[in-house]
């Protein structure tokens, strides 16, 4: 919680998804959100995912810890792992134990992390404010949400992981696979919420390109930052894994700092 929270004052909360094989530890580390927190005045909580062999602690490679997003990959979906009704109880956990403002619950995630945050801004669309993924999936098609949920998504041009044009896709260890071009998880969510599907260029400046959708349904936006050369990291964060696998990283903009702009903006109505 927030080194000044006084115990009685109504505070946004920001949920916080580590990707496939990732933890919270190391999802604090690499995005910051916890010393923004301190820094700006409000709850920052990283939840972890569970992993194949529960009784066996976490590795990245031999027991990953990995979220039920919708795509029915790995041992998260083969059993059906039921995440919403996790993180639905979190927040109800959360609320009775702190002095949380409803209205403003927010969601983010990477990779497998952002799907996760996309699966909550569909199925929980009446408790969280808005989402931002970064560098993950919408794998849930032909939805609709109960609530238009604005997004801030943030992705690298040169994501080899989850690319953002193509549909081929590097796995972290080199091999390839099919996938689909990150543009349509934006795409999908624009019509699913009812935006724009011609998009205005709000800024194109140091080797970043910001997209804004709007307007949408229910005074909703969606904005789309592309990053050119970046690769699958967290944007001005610690990239925990090696260029060779992941790409480069960038300091063209400072994920975190965005996003928590994008989410004081927009609190449910």
């Amino acid at each position: 919680m927030p080194r000044s929270y006084d115990g009685k004052s109504r505070l946004p909360l920001v949920i916080m998804f580590h990707g496939a094989g990732g933890t919270a530890r190391g999802a604090m580390r690499q995005t910051g959100w916890a010393a923004k927190a301190d820094e700006a005045g409000f709850f920052a909580i990283f939840p972890e995912a569970t992993r194949p062999d529960q009784a066996r602690p976490a590795r990245f490679r031999g027991n990953p810890q990995i979220w039920n997003d919708g795509s029915g990959r790995a041992h998260a979906g083969h059993r059906n792992i039921d995440d919403v009704a996790f993180i639905n109880s979190l927040m109800d956990d959360l609320e009775a134990r702190f002095a949380i403002d409803p209205r403003r619950i927010y969601v983010t995630g990477f990779s497998n992390g952002a799907s996760m945050a996309f699966r909550l801004g569909i199925e929980l669309s009446d408790r969280i404010a808005a989402i931002g993924p970064v560098a993950g999936h919408l794998w849930m098609n032909n939805q609709r949400p109960a609530r238009s949920v604005s997004l801030a998504f943030i992705a690298g041009a040169k994501d080899p992981v989850n690319p953002l044009d193509e549909a081929r896709a590097r796995r972290p260890g080199g091999r390839s696979i099919e996938k689909p071009p990150l543009r349509l998880s934006l795409l999908s969510w624009t019509k699913m919420i009812g935006c724009s599907l011609r998009p205005k260029v709000a800024r194109d400046e140091n080797g970043v390109k910001t997209l804004d959708y709007g307007p949408c349904d229910g005074k909703a936006e969606v904005v789309f930052y592309i990053i050119e050369g970046m690769g699958h990291t967290w944007p001005g964060g610690k990239n925990r894994l090696p260029e060779w696998m992941v790409g480069k990283t960038t300091d063209k903009l400072n994920a975190t700092d965005v996003l928590w702009e994008f989410f004081q903006g927009h609190p449910m109505g």
